[in-house]
């Protein structure tokens, strides 16, 4: 074989290479244009694309503006007025965009013109870029500033224009990389429109929460808290962060996606996970599963500690002090969310405690306020006959005190008599138990198992008789002794009670206690090995951790997660109740519900979709909606703000063309399952367990949880006999079972 012969590449296929790691869709071609407005000093910047920005897009500012004379520069390949030589791109890069990439690479997929007029010119003048191929420039009238227009993105590129997705997820794009300008800059304002239509304007005042009040609503805004954070005086004249601030919002009020996490380095918009996941962490386990919040952070760090240079879209970042910057954000967005009362401080145990009391010992001539045989408890007991003191020297109520008392006669405890208050010693309290004992047969003092009294049938003795009869029984206190102080009438009636008791209590002791074993809603018992469709042969023989199911099969030991065996089971009912189309439930009154920018956008494109789910809404107003009727599911309605998740899962990834619904349903449904599922640390009867395991075998895919997540976990006779090494050198032969 003939080694082949290595050719330079032609400038078009250079051209369309390059391309391909700038500009993947249309907003990464908006990303570029407004970061050139934002490093030219605009104040204003408007943004408008058609169809999502596959047809068209354009960006207009009123920044400084491109001279006549360096049109033809600004369009050509690694031409930029942001870097001179590799020594600035060492001390740190300012400016949003340096690579001099950007309308380059759009020019040559595209149909590019620019249009600019600097301030105080005359006249503007204007470019155009077909394909790669660079037009003459020519005047053109226009205001100060510069607007450029990308019409039919990727019309030399069918390839890359048929992995587009549908209108709506292009343009969701979009919105989000507009946003996260727009945010970012309070001071600049900024507009996206689309198909003619306004989505959002933020008013440019300087003011971050009035621009959180233009692109999320109000809702959103004033649920935010201010982020301020600067390290401790002390340290290095130039630590590894200057400082955090932004704003976050308070834990119930979030979304199902990440996408609404802003995150800053020097003012540049990135994506990183050493920003993203500390602001999760700081919120301390406060977010419900699966859920996110609303964040506008800045992370201000030396340019020369941050590498912004690791890919074109320059999303990506790597720090030299990655985790000072992570515990920085987690500090500042911690420290926040505290302050403001919105998560629980983790501060040991009586750290935040108020100061003790002094406790001061008495003096042998001072008595004490309160206790056992003190003028304190002899005034509070003077004239009161309804109470007596418990072992623990509390007053309690007792019914004999009242009875006496309202029958006219004295208390038989005179709160003088020393005799009547005194507790009896260890010694008298055996020979009363002794005496007690004789009385009753010899039937022992202390209560039943409590499977014994499990077992009892509902003829026997009430148990609230039986206790109290066990209670004089333990404290030494005899039936006649007790019946002393009651009257003669209540003597004899005591006596007849006594004796039933006394019977009854020999009878239920004397009895064996009947079987308590678990059996299923079909009345087999729980404890034979039960065969299944699906699942093996098992014998359930408990709960791990109240969490998981352990049960022995034929050829080893299974493991069921009880929750998503349960949730799998939830599932199906819910894919058979929706097969047919998702019925719908009417509210009593339509509920409003306040919408993003980004939301609001997508309830136009969506909200034939969202019916077949099972929603039914129309606009109230510019970011409002009203809810009339949610999915009918479980007997109970959904909450309405669940359509804000569904519109997020709506616009997806899907392809144009494809209908996303069906598999939005099945997402939907599977978190819909989860609800209602038995959760870990679940104790179940094993009765219970039998029945799950049943539904569970009737599923048509029992092994997986809709998540993905197993369902059961099987451990073999081999590789239970691997992990205790039976298989050792030398072990055959001898006795091993």
């Amino acid at each position: 074989m003939e080694p082949p012969e290595i050719e330079r590449l032609d400038e078009q296929t250079v051209q369309r290479i390059a391309a391909g790691e700038v500009v993947e869709r249309p907003a990464s071609v908006v990303k570029e244009l407004i970061e050139n407005s934002l490093d030219a000093g605009a104040t204003r910047v408007a943004v408008a694309v058609e169809s999502g920005g596959t047809e068209g897009i354009r960006v207009r500012d009123d920044g400084v503006g491109i001279p006549e004379n360096q049109l033809e520069a600004a369009v050509a390949e690694h031409a930029t007025s942001k870097l001179s030589t590799i020594d600035d791109l060492d001390r740190g890069v300012a400016t949003l965009g340096f690579r001099g990439e950007a309308l380059y690479t759009v020019g040559a997929v595209s149909r590019l013109t620019v249009r600019s007029r600097p301030a105080g010119a005359a006249a503007g003048a204007e470019i155009t870029v077909e394909g790669g191929n660079v037009r003459e420039v020519r005047p053109a009238g226009c205001p100060e500033g510069t607007t450029i227009e990308v019409d039919d993105l990727f019309y030399n590129t069918p390839a890359r224009k048929k992995f587009l997705k549908r209108t709506a997820t292009e343009f969701d794009h979009v919105n989000t990389v507009v946003t996260g300008y727009a945010l970012a800059n309070p001071d600049v304002a900024v507009s996206l429109e689309h198909d003619g239509r306004e989505t959002f304007a933020t008013e440019g005042n300087g003011d971050r929460r009035s621009a959180v009040l233009a692109v999320y609503g109000r809702e959103v805004a004033e649920a935010m808290v201010d982020v301020e954070w600067t390290p401790e005086s002390g340290g290095s004249d130039d630590p590894p962060v200057r400082r955090v601030t932004g704003l976050v919002s308070h834990p119930e009020t979030t979304r199902s996606t990440r996408d609404y996490l802003a995150t800053y380095v020097n003012d540049r918009y990135v994506t990183a996970s050493a920003l993203r996941e500390p602001v999760l962490d700081a919120y301390g386990g406060q977010l419900a599963p699966d859920r996110y919040p609303f964040a506008v952070l800045f992370v201000e760090v030396p340019p020369s500690d941050v590498d912004v240079n690791v890919h074109p879209r320059k999303l990506e970042v790597r720090f030299d002090a990655e985790t000072a910057v992570r515990t920085a954000v987690e500090d500042a967005v911690e420290s926040a969310l505290l302050d403001h009362g919105l998560i629980r401080s983790t501060a040991p145990r009586g750290q935040s405690a108020p100061d003790a009391v002094a406790v001061r010992p008495e003096t042998p001539d001072s008595e004490a306020v309160g206790g056992a045989g003190t003028d304190h408890e002899r005034a509070a007991l003077d004239g009161r006959s309804d109470t007596e003191a418990s072992d623990d020297g509390s007053v309690e109520a007792t019914g004999e005190a009242v009875s006496a008392e309202s029958a006219g006669e004295p208390s038989e405890l005179d709160p003088d008599d020393e005799d009547a208050w005194a507790i009896d010693d260890v010694g008298d309290g055996a020979e009363k138990r002794e005496e007690t004992n004789a009385k009753t047969g010899g039937v022992r003092s202390d209560p039943p198992s409590p499977r014994s009294w499990q077992s009892e049938s509902t003829d026997t003795v009430d148990s609230d008789v039986a206790d109290e009869e066990r209670v004089k029984t333990e404290s030494g206190v005899t039936p006649d002794a007790d019946a002393g102080a009651r009257s003669d009438d209540d003597d004899a009636d005591a006596g007849d009670r006594s004796e039933s008791r006394e019977s009854a209590v020999a009878g239920a002791d004397s009895r064996p206690a009947r079987s308590t074993d678990q059996r299923t809603l079909d009345g087999e018992a729980t404890t034979e090995e039960r065969t299944y469709d699906s699942l093996p042969p098992l014998r359930v023989l408990g709960q791990l951790h109240e969490t998981y199911v352990v049960a022995e099969t034929p050829s080893g030991l299974l493991l069921i997660d009880q929750h998503a065996a349960d949730e799998r089971v939830n599932y199906e009912r819910l894919q058979a109740v929706f097969a047919d189309g998702a019925d719908a439930q009417a509210l009593a009154e339509p509920v409003r519900i306040e919408l993003t920018a980004r939301e609001a956008a997508l309830f136009d494109e969506f909200v034939d979709d969202l019916a077949k789910v099972g929603f039914r809404a129309g606009r109230a107003g510019e970011r409002e909606v009203a809810v009339s009727a949610v999915p009918a599911v479980f007997d109970a309605a959904l909450d309405p703000g669940l359509l804000r998740d569904v519109l997020t899962a709506l616009v997806g990834d899907a392809t144009d063309g494809e209908e996303p619904v069906t598999d939005i349903v099945d997402e939907l449904l599977a978190d819909l399952a989860c609800y209602p599922s038995v959760t870990g640390n679940t104790s179940l009867t094993e009765g219970r367990v039998v029945d799950l395991l049943d539904r569970l075998d009737d599923c048509e895919n029992p092994y997986a949880c809709p998540h993905g997540r197993p369902v059961v976990i099987r451990f073999d006779r081999e590789e239970i006999g691997s992990r205790f090494e039976r298989d050792y050198p030398g072990h055959a032969g001898r006795r091993a079972e």
